[in-house]
């Protein structure tokens, strides 16, 4: 939660790993992604890359890639047409709801991990995790964790054994995504609405 280019330095490396998340860009704000990437790389501490709402403003998408240009991401997560847009994707976005994407996205996953040589998970009614060499599709949740219970799944990423590039990382996001998605179920069955759940869930 860190913002303030002064401190997402050693901010950073008190973190078992770093989320960027760039739902509410400025220009500061991504400048302290970059500084605090920089130093979560040299650290050897994943960087996860959620690029929240991706697609609908040039802006968003050339802030995207320049994080990935420049610093070491070792997961991409967003839902189905925000990961598409990453990719290359021709895909009309409006905001951070999924839109229709009409490639394969097992295909758009695979192209993007091994172009960018990371974990790229794709979060939606089944959630799909790549790492360029095997997939993974999480199949259990509950319909009340959808829209934006994406957002809140990044704390099953947050081992550098789970997101870190290599041959287990897709396997451990994947885990990460089971515990998500059973702890909304466990809150489903103990909420009578939607406001109950949030709670339950956290």
């Amino acid at each position: 939660m860190a913002h303030a280019p002064e401190e997402v330095e050693e901010m950073a490396r008190l973190a078992s790993a770093l989320v960027l998340n760039i739902g509410t860009l400025t220009l500061e704000m991504v400048a302290a992604m970059k500084l605090a990437a920089q130093s979560a790389n040299a650290k050897g501490i994943p960087v996860i890359l959620d690029v929240c709402g991706a697609g609908p403003t040039s802006f968003r998408d050339r802030k995207c890639f320049e994080l990935l240009d420049e610093v070491r991401i070792d997961l991409i997560k967003g839902n189905a047409s925000e990961v598409a847009r990453i990719s290359g994707a021709r895909v009309r976005t409006k905001g951070v709801d999924a839109a229709a994407v009409e490639e394969d996205l097992e295909e758009v996953a695979l192209s993007l991990a091994l172009k960018r040589k990371c974990t790229v998970v794709i979060t939606g009614p089944e959630d799909l995790v790549v790492d360029g060499r095997r997939r993974f599709v999480v199949k259990n949740g509950h319909p009340l964790m959808s829209p934006g219970s994406g957002h809140r799944v990044h704390g099953g990423f947050g081992d550098r054994h789970l997101c870190r590039g290599g041959a287990g990382s897709g396997r451990g996001c994947g885990r990460g995504l089971i515990c998500f998605n059973v702890a909304g179920e466990i809150a489903a069955e103990l909420s009578p609405g939607p406001g109950t759940f949030k709670v339950r869930l956290f």
